[in-house]
């Protein structure tokens, strides 16, 4: 089994900063990538980055770029989600994701079997 633990979430202000982390745990030698959905109130969880554990590859929904940076310690089996200028319509629940294979679209949500518990985030205008 693999256990996700995200940390991080919290409350900020429109323009401010934050930082999730999620540590996984468990059977997780042959990880092949690492990522974060979210899921506001009312509405469908939406992919937001991932990252393959070559530290190669990584993608990002287009409501993100430029604003949300992932990356990942592979030797602690830790991805981060460094958040900056953060909007309103970033409030949502934010899930970590891993996967241990090849996938042809990790943007996918069923992509991923394994899921942490969520984090909220909250931004105030």
């Amino acid at each position: 089994q693999v256990q996700l633990v995200e940390t991080g979430g919290g409350l900020v202000q429109a323009g401010g900063s934050l930082r999730l982390s999620c540590a996984a745990s468990g059977r997780t030698f042959s990880l092949y990538a690492m990522g974060w959905f979210r899921q506001a109130p009312g509405k469908e969880r939406e992919f937001v980055a991932v990252i393959t554990s070559s530290g190669a590859g990584t993608d990002y929904a287009d409501s993100v770029k430029g604003r949300f940076t992932i990356s990942a310690d592979n030797a602690k089996k830790t991805v981060y989600l460094q958040m900056n200028n953060l909007k309103p319509e970033d409030t949502a629940v934010y899930y970590c994701v891993v996967r241990f294979s090849y996938s042809l679209n990790l943007k996918s949500i069923d992509a991923y079997r394994y899921w942490g518990q969520g984090t909220q985030v909250t931004v105030s205008s």
